[in-house]
């Protein structure tokens, strides 16, 4: 009788949605994937937009990687008579690191594409500049070609910010910012924004207090839908397309020990939801983080153009050290530079050295190789764009959760 109680009450206990949420809550992310085959009860439980939010404020989000998809910078934006991409070279190589990746490279959609220019959220956004832009949904594995711009910038600076969530129909912006290269003094800056929600691109002008020139043939990073771009003289350019606010604001970057030999400069966010900045040189790496204030704001707005620095230094990393501590590496001594950070990831960074790609821990200063599957030694690395694609790990619908498991 009291075996046949324990039995019932466990039953019931599993039947109530709020306590089985309460029970998967608890469990690390490769236990819930494996869980969902229970049944469908807590197949839809598990993929449901509600218990998705609650386990990610627990535990947070995870990113999965895909590979490295690599862009010759010298095909962009170029002359009508410039220099060509030859037949035999990919426009958009994807140096895969799973079987997802090798899966997404041998499907054929890539040729279809153009040149990677960002990825978020798994949704990739690509083309050739200035006027043919595509997206290309990894859930619906659809393709969706942006009507073409109304104004023609032969060089310019993009954003994509893309909303957080796990349906299938995501929102999206795509910004193009008009990059003025000529030593002007200018503090507007011209840009058209696409929106997934209207279908069509509108145009406007942002305004700055005082003069700036943002780096043409860049990418801003996107945090919480505010768009960081690299700006000239070592400054941040910060946009909120979502305020209704046709301002910009400068943000100094740090100058740290390495910024008169920095040789490559990356922008991220950590796993508190700041901003981190990266640059690295012949010497080594350093990282920064932009902390926020009490009020729960970046920085905050000094005379409405320039946001007062708080930045704080919390890596870095000697290269000479570091080769150092990993012996087996020492044939990769010389030509380093920091390649990327990890989403939402404060303690790791991918670097490069020659056709090489490593995952250092910048806490213990450890090397781990990354195993790709590609013809590394045939990129032009010094003219090249090498980005991580990542997807977020959680189920978008049953057959995710299944892909998962594996």
């Amino acid at each position: 009788m009291a075996e046949s109680m324990i039995l019932n009450n466990v039953h019931d206990a599993l039947s109530c949605d709020d306590i089985l949420c309460e029970i998967l809550l608890r469990l690390p992310e490769k236990s819930v994937f494996r869980v969902i085959l229970v049944s469908r009860k807590w197949l839809h439980l598990i993929c449901s937009d509600h218990f998705r939010s609650n386990y990610q404020n627990r535990w947070g989000q995870s990113f999965h990687l895909l590979g490295f998809f690599v862009c010759n910078l010298l095909y962009l934006g170029r002359p009508r008579h410039g220099l060509r991409r030859p037949p035999w070279e990919l426009a958009l190589p994807l140096l895969s690191t799973c079987k997802e990746g090798d899966d997404l490279k041998f499907s054929g959609i890539l040729k279809q594409l153009g040149y990677f220019i960002d990825s978020s959220y798994g949704l990739l956004l690509c083309g050739c500049h200035p006027m043919t832009y595509y997206v290309w949904n990894p859930i619906t594995k659809q393709k969706y070609q942006l009507p073409q711009p109304q104004q023609y910038y032969r060089n310019l600076c993009m954003a994509f910010v893309v909303e957080d969530s796990c349906d299938a129909a995501f929102c999206y912006k795509v910004i193009r910012a008009k990059c003025v290269c000529k030593p002007v003094e200018v503090n507007t800056v011209s840009i058209e924004t696409f929106s997934s929600k209207t279908g069509s691109w509108k145009q406007s002008t942002l305004t700055c207090s005082s003069s700036f020139a943002l780096c043409p043939q860049t990418v801003a990073m996107v945090i919480g839908g505010v768009i960081y771009w690299f700006a000239l003289q070592k400054y941040l350019a910060v946009y909120h397309p979502y305020r209704g606010v046709r301002h910009i604001s400068l943000i100094k970057l740090p100058a740290g020990e390495l910024s008169s030999d920095s040789e490559e400069s990356v922008l991220g966010e950590s796993s508190e939801g700041l901003l981190q900045y990266g640059q690295s040189s012949k010497f080594g790496i350093e990282i920064w983080v932009l902390e926020k204030e009490q009020d729960g704001i970046s920085s905050r707005y000094k005379n409405d153009t320039h946001l007062e620095n708080k930045w704080s230094l919390r890596y870095k990393v000697n290269f000479r050290e570091m080769w150092k501590q990993n012996p087996s590496f020492s044939e990769h001594f010389s030509g380093s530079q920091i390649l990327s950070f990890i989403p939402r990831n404060s303690e790791s960074v991918f670097i490069r050295s020659g056709s090489s790609i490593f995952l250092i821990q910048l806490q213990s200063g450890r090397l781990d190789v990354v195993h790709y599957h590609g013809r590394g030694s045939a990129i032009s690395w010094d003219s090249s764009k090498v980005v991580p694609y990542f997807r977020p790990s959680w189920p978008f619908s049953s057959s995710h959760c299944i892909n998962n498991m594996t």
